[in-house]
């Protein structure tokens, strides 16, 4: 997990990227892009932007809002692109008028967390879904001292930290849970907002990431570009296979690999992979761009968009986002054509 940390000067200071890169003279080109959503893919935005303005001249802001809100103002037109960390639910696609889901970056949600002295930890999914229904509570609880026999657990109150905006992440890291907690499938549920048992709400993946540095024993789901910035200890979290793996770009690929269909204007599913992925980090997620249809800027947000998932894929690693495999590009460039 050890990357650049560059990016903890964009987490500071959050809210519109986009730079002041020289501008062609085509009035249109001038008019640039706007676009709201995920803040997961947010850092790797910053550097998208930047190298699309340096390579075409067409500026673009960007506004990480969350998830939710991004699909709720590409769906109203006020701005060219949404971007979601899950797919479009049948009713956000009606509101929508026809967008288009495609695929863009591959990362994950990691699981920060703040112990005085522990530096390493392991957790399965059921203690995390035990965390988060607050039926555990105590850092030296039996089920989490088993899956970490040799770490000094103190006796410390648990702060179960979640989104309180809607979320991408809170929807890959509920339906990882969904999967391995009946009881959080029937009692919770999966989406970009649900109904937390315990702990306590915080905006954005950097309000997570800032509750959690500052809250002894405070535990939070967090993109993995964040807690690279944050320098927070991740957990390991086991998978299908029974290991306990982090979310490092190996781990993430691993996990993604097992996906060998994937179809234009769609979401693809990698939390908990099976057995047969046995380094997959089981809190992988795809994340999207949303756009509509035959939209006036459709010439420039194919542009921005072939560059995201082609050159823009090289700013990447250094934040903990994988490569996208070769059918999801296919998937993702034909996508982009039906435009």
């Amino acid at each position: 997990m050890i990357r650049n940390r560059l990016l903890a000067i964009l987490i500071a200071v959050g809210g519109t990227v986009g730079g002041t890169a020289a501008v062609s003279t085509a009035s249109a080109s001038a008019a640039g892009l706007t676009g709201a959503g995920s803040t997961l893919v947010q850092p790797l935005m910053a550097n998208w932007i930047n190298g699309f303005e340096i390579k075409e001249g067409i500026p673009v802001k960007y506004s990480g809002v969350g998830s939710g809100e991004g699909i709720k103002q590409v769906s109203a037109g006020t701005v060219d692109f949404g971007a979601s960390d899950a797919p479009m639910t049948p009713e956000q696609a009606a509101g929508c008028n026809g967008c288009v889901t495609i695929p863009w970056a591959l990362s994950a949600t990691g699981l920060g967390f703040n112990i005085p002295g522990v530096k390493k930890l392991n957790l399965s999914g059921k203690v995390i879904a035990g965390i988060y229904f607050g039926t555990i509570t105590k850092w030296n609880d039996p089920k989490i001292a088993k899956l970490n026999p040799k770490a000094k657990l103190p006796s410390l109150t648990i702060t179960p930290v979640y989104r309180s905006d809607g979320s991408g992440d809170t929807y890959t890291f509920t339906h990882y849970l969904s999967k391995i907690s009946p009881a959080w499938k029937s009692e919770v549920g999966y989406a970009t907002t649900v109904g937390f048992k315990a702990g306590v709400g915080a905006k954005g993946n950097s309000g997570i990431t800032a509750t959690v540095a500052k809250t002894q024993g405070a535990i939070g789901y967090i993109s993995a570009s964040y807690l690279i910035a944050a320098g927070l200890g991740a957990a390991a979290v086991e998978n299908t296979a029974g290991n306990f793996e982090l979310p490092n770009l190996e781990n993430i690929e691993e996990a993604a690999a097992v996906v060998k269909s994937a179809k234009p204007n769609s979401g693809i599913d990698i939390t908990n992979p099976p057995k047969k992925a046995p380094k997959a980090y089981p809190i992988s997620t795809f994340t999207y761009a949303i756009v509509p249809h035959s939209a006036p800027q459709k010439q420039f947000l194919q542009q921005f968009l072939n560059y995201a998932i082609t050159k823009g894929q090289a700013y990447g690693a250094a934040l903990d986002f994988a490569p996208l495999p070769k059918v999801v590009l296919k998937a993702a460039k034909s996508a982009i054509s039906s435009l």
